[in-house]
């Protein structure tokens, strides 16, 4: 593994925001060069271009360019020593995924959608976010590509499903995500424990953009949860943390504030995520559901339907009594249908 990693990647990308604090948590170098950098010229180029793109050494050791930061986050807890952000209970290690999936998979859609929804925040990213490729272009230059920059995002909503149908859903899960986690750090100051598990950091990603970046879910965040808040800043650099094994939340006293998340989880996160599978299988042109009690209408995304087949093949591995045991927490939480295949399989 080359040391330091070289990683591409920008302020504005939730995932690279993820990444870095990783590396950082996990005293893991690393040289970040922006998009347009001279240096990238000369590295391989990614089959689909997503931030951040990581350039690895493949099995004959010459360098590729990877993408998808679940992935990348367990190949990190592999083969670089540190503080580790799996826990070592299977049953914590596979709540965790959960919400780190739903951090990536549904927290990134009010990140969306407030960014391009809403024209104070459209104007605000169209402006700043083509200037992180090169901050010497001309202010003519800069208003073309803001211009084409933020229609063709604004174009891409229906991707995540930001749409008039899907708006107040998107908006009001924000709101409660907010309330939860609000309630969850007044008595932990991480999702897993007294340190932080590849939850945190997921929805640290999310939150870089969504608490301090974007105006309309800043000011809101910043008015109904000041410690989210201060948390996105905290966690931003955890390179002084010094864990231990006993700062890990345990089976047996899972906090009822986890147990809240997980159930706004459930509320969200889980229905799309079975209706995007259901409309993967069946070849549909749309994925309809409802979400909350209000109609839900986007594009089939295979990302998503691959997604739940690795939480899936993740509670296939569980022992007998870790899947009963992770089972019992779902179900409390209304997520349970998201393995129960699975777990009826095993019965």
């Amino acid at each position: 593994m080359n040391h330091p990693l070289l990683l591409k990647g920008a302020p504005g990308s939730p995932y690279t925001r993820k990444m870095l604090a990783l590396l950082r948590y996990r005293h893991i170098a690393y040289s970040l060069l922006i998009p347009g950098s001279p240096r990238l010229d000369a590295l391989p180029v990614p089959k689909v271009e997503l931030l951040p793109t990581f350039y690895l050494p493949n099995a004959e050791g010459k360098l590729e360019a990877v993408t998808d930061s679940t992935p990348l986050l367990r190949r990190f807890e592999a083969q670089f020593p540190g503080p580790r952000v799996q826990p070592p209970d299977p049953v914590i290690r596979f709540l965790d995924s959960v919400l780190e999936d739903y951090a990536d998979e549904w927290l990134t859609k009010p990140m969306f959608h407030y960014r391009w929804h809403f024209a104070a925040d459209a104007a605000k990213s169209g402006n700043i976010l083509p200037r992180w490729r090169r901050l010497t272009t001309t202010d003519e230059v800069a208003a073309e590509r803001a211009a084409e920059f933020s229609s063709r995002q604004i174009g891409r909503l229906h991707f995540v499903g930001s749409n008039p149908t899907t708006a107040e859903v998107i908006e009001q899960s924000y709101l409660r995500f907010l309330a939860a986690f609000e309630a969850h750090l007044a008595q932990y100051p991480y999702l897993m424990g007294a340190r932080p598990g590849a939850s945190d950091f997921g929805f640290f990603g999310q939150l870089t953009q969504l608490a301090h970046f974007d105006p309309t879910p800043s000011a809101i965040t910043l008015a109904q949860a000041p410690r989210v808040f201060t948390w996105t800043w905290l966690t931003e650099d955890l390179s002084g943390l010094a864990p231990t094994e006993a700062d890990w939340i345990t089976r047996d006293a899972i906090p009822p504030t986890l147990l809240a998340l997980l159930a706004e989880a459930g509320r969200t996160y889980v229905p799309l995520m079975l209706a995007n599978a259901r409309a993967l299988k069946a070849g549909a042109e749309r994925v309809k559901t409802e979400i909350d009690g209000r109609a839900w209408v986007q594009n089939p995304f295979p990302y998503q339907g691959k997604c739940l087949r690795w939480l899936r093949e993740e509670f296939a591995a569980l022992g007998a009594a870790d899947q009963k045991a992770a089972m019992e927490v779902l179900e409390a939480a209304g997520c349970g249908e998201l393995v129960s295949e699975v777990a009826a399989m095993r019965s």
